[in-house]
């Protein structure tokens, strides 16, 4: 998280509404030697107090997760370059605006008898967001290809415990400077650029 504390002021209902929206994000796991990551899909409860997932039995992670261990899940928002020129003042440098989000708390094993309710119940969320689309389901593969596929996979939860959030949009600037990079915002390169100039705009006060 950016160590301004001007960034890190978004409550918690928004941060986990990008959390939803999202539905991805990088887990990481500290170890003696470096920390291990991986990419994953999850599903956040209502209550934004627990996100379920799963990992190939392989992954490093998965192994060292036999019993329960403090983890991280980052989930990263709409990012881009901002120009100084864009801002429409002088003595200005380079910065990069962004969003992010992470899940602190303990990532714990789940029984295997939860595996193809957690893949069904995720399958069915992503799904549901495909516009003019019959929903893929379980159902659809062979009894074969499903047993191998869940031979492959275990399920976790990650237990959360802190809400961590970074919405680094205004750089302290006065709301015309602020809007004035915003308007060029799309011009540049990043992720998403549409939707942090949004975001950027929709600041309620200058930051």
């Amino acid at each position: 998280m950016h160590p301004n504390p001007t960034f890190r002021q978004t409550d918690r209902d928004t941060a986990l509404t990008l959390v939803r929206a999202r539905s991805f994000g990088v887990l990481t796991l500290s170890t003696e030697s470096a920390p291990l990551l991986a990419h994953v899909p999850f599903l956040l409860s209502e209550s934004g107090t627990k996100a379920d997932l799963h990992l190939v039995r392989s992954n490093p992670i998965a192994r060292s997760c036999a019993t329960p261990q403090p983890v991280t899940l980052a989930v990263s928002g709409p990012d881009g370059y901002v120009s100084p020129d864009w801002y429409g003042i002088d003595d200005q440098v380079p910065t990069w605006n962004y969003t992010a989000v992470h899940l602190i708390g303990t990532l714990h094993p789940r029984p295997v008898s939860e595996l193809e309710p957690l893949l069904a119940a995720q399958s069915a969320a992503f799904e549901t967001r495909l516009p003019d689309k019959a929903p893929w389901t379980m159902d659809k593969m062979s009894a074969e290809t499903k047993a191998r596929f869940l031979r492959m996979i275990l399920p976790f939860r990650l237990e959360i415990t802190e809400v961590q959030s970074t919405f680094k949009l205004g750089q302290n600037k006065p709301e015309e400077v602020r809007l004035a990079a915003a308007d060029r915002l799309t011009e540049g390169f990043g992720s998403e650029l549409q939707a942090l100039a949004r975001d950027m705009r929709d600041l309620p006060t200058a930051k």
